[in-house]
C-alpha cells in the first residue's frame, strides 16, 4: 500500500512533458501517446515521503518527472541500505509484478507520472516500441548497477563523491539533450545522510570529502542542494573514471 500522496488532476501533455525523449514514451508515435494519457495520473510526494514499502502491492507503475527517490532494503535485524535511485525518466516498478520489491523514499519532493498497471501491461504486449524502450531502459539499469557495484567496492571515499556528482551531471545533461562538458551546475536533491547511506560512507567522511573537493577547486558549493563544477572533465578525473565513463587503466 503506497504512502497517502498529492494526487494530481491535470498537468501538461506528454508532448511538453520534461522527461518525454529520455522516459518509457520515448519511442511513442501520436497514437500511443493517446493511449498512455488515458491512463496517466500524476503523484506528488513531499522529500521523505514513503511512495511504497517493500512487499506491498503496487496498482501502478511510473516514470520520475522531477525528483529523487532512493530505493531501500532492510534486513532483520532494522539496518537498512539504500540500493538504488530513481532520477528523472527513471522507471518505477516491474509489469507483471504486483509486488514492491524494495521500499521507495522520495528523497526530495517527487513527481511521479503514474500509470495504472492492467492497462500498461496491455499497452506492452500490444505496442513494441514501448515494450522495447522498456527493455533498453532495464538493460541500462543493469549497466548502472554492475557500475555501482565496482564504485562501492573500488574506489576511494573521494572517488565514490565525485562519481555521485557525474552520475547527476551527466543525467540532467542527458534531460537537456546536451553533452555535459564546461562549467555545470548540478543539482544534489539528496542530503548528507543520504549520500553516506547510498555510498558506503559515514556522514562524517562524506562531510570531509566534499569540503576536500571544494578546497581543491573541483567544485563550488551553492548552498546544501546545489554544486557547481567549474570543469566537467576535471571532476571526471576525481571520479577515477575517463572520459566515457568507464573506468581508469
Amino acid at each position: 500500500m503506497t504512502t497517502d500522496a498529492a494526487i494530481i488532476a491535470t498537468q501538461a501533455p506528454c508532448e511538453n512533458c520534461p522527461i518525454r525523449y529520455r522516459a518509457v514514451c520515448a519511442h511513442c508515435e501520436s497514437e500511443e501517446l493517446g493511449e498512455l494519457e488515458d491512463m496517466k495520473f500524476y503523484r506528488r510526494y513531499e522529500a521523505g515521503q514513503n511512495v511504497v514499502w517493500a512487499a506491498d502491492r503496487m496498482d501502478f507503475v511510473a516514470s520520475v518527472v522531477s525528483g529523487m527517490a532512493g530505493l531501500t532494503q532492510q534486513l532483520e535485524d532494522g539496518r537498512t541500505q539504500m540500493v538504488g535511485l530513481l532520477l528523472p525518466s527513471d522507471f518505477l516498478g516491474r509489469p507483471g509484478r504486483d509486488v514492491a520489491a524494495y521500499t521507495v523514499t522520495a528523497t526530495s519532493d517527487l513527481l511521479l507520472c503514474c500509470f495504472r498497471r492492467k492497462p500498461f501491461e496491455k499497452l506492452l504486449r500490444e505496442r513494441p516500441r514501448v515494450a522495447g524502450r522498456l527493455l533498453e531502459m532495464t538493460l541500462d539499469e543493469l549497466d548502472a548497477a554492475r557500475d555501482w557495484l565496482l564504485l562501492l567496492g573500488r574506489k576511494s571515499a573521494r572517488e565514490k563523491i565525485a562519481s555521485l556528482l557525474v552520475i547527476l551531471a551527466r543525467r540532467e545533461a542527458a534531460l537537456l539533450r546536451r553533452r555535459p562538458e564546461g562549467r555545470i551546475v548540478v543539482s544534489l536533491p539528496l542530503t548528507r545522510e543520504a549520500m553516506a547511506d547510498y555510498l558506503g560512507l559515514t556522514l562524517e567522511t562524506v562531510s570531509r570529502q566534499m569540503s576536500t573537493l571544494k578546497r581543491a577547486g573541483v567544485i563550488e558549493l551553492d548552498g546544501k542542494r546545489r554544486v557547481i563544477v567549474p570543469s566537467f572533465g576535471a571532476l571526471v578525473i576525481e571520479s577515477g573514471d575517463d572520459s566515457d565513463g568507464g573506468p581508469l587503466s
